[in-house]
């Protein structure tokens, strides 16, 4: 059971109401994550607005495949669980990309300096050295999708860090980072 309560529509704040139904509207349901962050209208809808923003960046194959591996570098069993189901429904990635995701990497050589360079951001808080910049740069990627790479990474973390702070209920088919990748 969550830490947090986590509201149903009738039950949260007035000023999140609006942001809920949005987001039942896009996705026929409103994810308990979504519902535990309207406890704070403020939160939530700071990130839906980043979310929102964010998902014109790069291609959804790539942000579902960081997502992952931030959510395995944070040990963050709701989004793992919420990300491989979107990895596989939404992104159409393998069950071997997202395992390969969940470790940082990926079976596209592009795709596969992202993934590790947002794993290492994370592991390493931004910490990064010049090679890893140049790397992303032969891979392809632009200065504007370097910063894409690294607002999606923490993106990702904030909801690592609330969904483990809270231990959301999960409702996905669960996933968990102690099962191999």
């Amino acid at each position: 059971m969550s830490r947090l309560p986590i509201p149903d529509f009738d039950s949260a704040p007035a000023a999140s109401r609006p942001i809920l139904e949005a987001v039942h509207k896009q996705l026929g349901v409103v994810p308990n994550m979504f519902r535990l962050i309207a406890t704070s209208p403020a939160a939530l809808e700071g990130y839906t607005g980043n979310n929102g923003a964010l998902c014109r960046a790069l291609d959804v194959k790539t942000r579902e495949r960081i997502a992952l591996a931030v959510a395995q570098v944070n040990g963050c069993d709701y989004c793992l669980s919420a990300h491989t189901y979107l990895g596989l429904n939404l992104a159409n990635l393998t069950p071997e990309e997202v395992a390969r995701n969940r470790t940082g990497r990926s079976g596209e050589a592009k795709a596969d300096a992202a993934v590790g360079f947002a794993a290492k951001v994370v592991r390493e808080r931004g910490r990064v050295s010049e090679s890893d910049i140049t790397g992303l740069r032969e891979a392809g990627y632009a200065d504007g999708q370097i910063v894409e790479i690294v607002a999606l990474a923490a993106e990702n973390v904030f909801t690592n860090l609330i969904n483990n702070v809270a231990e959301t209920d999960i409702d996905f088919p669960v996933v968990t980072a102690s099962q191999a990748g």
